[in-house]
């Protein structure tokens, strides 16, 4: 069994690792030095008479010569995949797949079920984003291309959706002859899978964690530990640190709250769509119910997460095993504020403009898109604002820039200064942390022989590997852009 790293390499975003069996022969086909992990530099390539499948199908975010790897010819033909696995929801890990599918990839796509419920939901907005952001660039001149075009359009997103291929947790399938999986909990969003996949005819079996949630997540139950694996592919965006204390990171967000609403400005939260916003929405609701944040109009604005709200609302009503025992018991008032607003219409979205005390809640989480922008834009310039960033924002976003202290940031072709307030909480992150991560990967028993850290930023990633090193002495490595591995 063989791994190629596509993506998620070097980066946080573009999440794609091609795995490839070979027909049992008798010889090993795998040429090449390996180092002490069986490494091998040799590009992808076509596994003889076996099978070739991806876990996971992401687009690249941030900078521009990141974003432009979208636009790369695929490395291998799409039409020799024969199956997907999806760890979650998150654009990141999927928004990929209409691209895929438009170059002839037709396999089923296996995830969680309620990931199944998620992804129409990311993949259509997604192309109607694309779409609408090509139109607006053509209007208004902004574009670096004569004739701008999106990735792929609605089109390609419908016929990527009709391929979902639900699996309940802990139930064993095969994606393709040869290979058993199983999803378990991921405990990152609603939905979200960490993947066992065995090649049953050598019994090597490598396990990907995907983004691994937290033990501590407000309404998911925790990530399922590992079970027995050669190699594990580990997720490094916090790698290298630790996150800080809960309760005084919502303290410092309930001061930044009240004081821009006392001084009659507007809080703006870009926030993923999903789950973020339902987490932040169960905050807002303690804080409020706890007379710690002035009781304001707040509002979500995002078509995207709107959606995403009401599958939550369901999964709770039906008493999904995914969610927290707490929030089950609390029911759906937990996320369901009787102050909610939703801002259905782009009309909508547009009013909220004008300023007020007011809390608006938009995507996308780092500011790189979506009607976040347009609050942005409105609303940076005015210094009774605040910008409340609570997720990660990756190198080369408007959030990052945001975070290290931009005087202004180019939004749809022109720039912006910036006098609102920046405040960071980090309390919000559904990524585990550096010691989370040891945690999860420590648990698998025996320890595996193999780990291959990704989905980290170079720094993030390193350090992670060096702990490895340090405290468990496995054998570690942190691929390359398109280096094979061995299982």
């Amino acid at each position: 069994m063989f791994l190629t790293f596509l993506g998620g390499v070097g980066t946080v975003t573009g999440s794609k690792t091609l795995v490839e069996t070979e027909t049992d022969t008798g010889t090993d086909t795998g040429t090449g030095s390996g180092t002490g992990t069986g490494t091998q530099t040799e590009p992808a390539a076509a596994a003889t008479g076996g099978q070739r499948l991806l876990v996971d199908c992401g687009l690249f975010q941030g900078p521009r010569d990141v974003r432009s790897r979208n636009w790369d010819p695929f490395p291998i033909d799409p039409t020799t995949i024969s199956c997907m696995i999806l760890t979650h929801a998150h654009l990141d890990h999927c928004g990929y797949i209409p691209a895929l599918v438009r170059d002839g990839f037709a396999g089923p796509i296996y995830c969680s079920p309620n990931t199944a419920s998620l992804v129409p939901i990311i993949l259509r907005d997604s192309a109607r984003l694309q779409e609408e952001d090509t139109a607006w660039a053509r209007k208004k001149g902004f574009s670096r291309h004569d004739k701008p075009r999106p990735l792929y359009g609605t089109e390609d997103a419908e016929r990527a959706i009709t391929l979902l291929t639900p699996v309940e947790f802990g139930t064993g399938f095969t994606p393709a002859p040869g290979m058993l999986a199983r999803l378990d909990v991921g405990g990152h969003i609603l939905g979200s899978s960490t993947v066992t996949l065995t090649e049953q005819s050598r019994n090597r079996t490598v396990v990907f964690s995907g983004d691994l949630g937290r033990g501590s997540h407000p309404l998911l139950a925790p990530p399922t530990a590992p079970c027995t694996a050669d190699a594990i592919v580990l997720e490094s965006t916090y790698g290298d640190r630790a996150h800080g204390d809960v309760d005084s990171e919502i303290d410092e967000m309930a001061t930044a709250i009240t004081r821009t609403l006392k001084r009659g400005g507007t809080v703006v939260i870009p926030a993923f769509a999903v789950d973020r916003t339902e987490v932040l929405l169960k905050a807002l609701r303690t804080l409020q119910d706890q007379q710690r944040i002035p009781t304001a109009p707040i509002h979500a604005d995002s078509p995207m997460a709107l959606a995403a709200l009401r599958v939550y609302l369901d999964a709770i009503r039906d008493k999904d095993p995914e969610i927290a025992s707490a929030v089950l018991a609390e029911g759906t008032s937990a996320i369901d504020l009787p102050n909610l607003h939703e801002a259905k219409t782009p009309t909508d979205s547009m009013a909220l403009d004008t300023g007020g005390a007011r809390i608006i809640v938009s995507a996308s989480g780092m500011a790189s898109g979506g009607r976040v922008t347009h609050h942005l834009k409105a609303l940076l310039p005015d210094r009774d604002n605040c910008v409340l960033l609570v997720g990660y924002q990756a190198i080369g976003t408007p959030g990052r820039m945001l975070l290290d202290g931009a005087h202004e940031i180019k939004i749809h072709g022109r720039y912006v200064p910036v006098r609102a307030e920046i405040a960071e909480i980090e309390a919000f992150s559904v990524h585990a942390d550096a010691d989370e991560l040891m945690a999860w990967l420590s648990s698998c028993r025996p320890l595996p022989d193999q780990v291959f850290i990704n989905h980290g930023e170079p720094q993030s990633a390193r350090a992670l590997a060096d702990r490895v090193r340090g405290e468990l002495d496995l054998a570690v490595s942190v691929p390359d852009p398109g280096e094979r591995v061995r299982v």
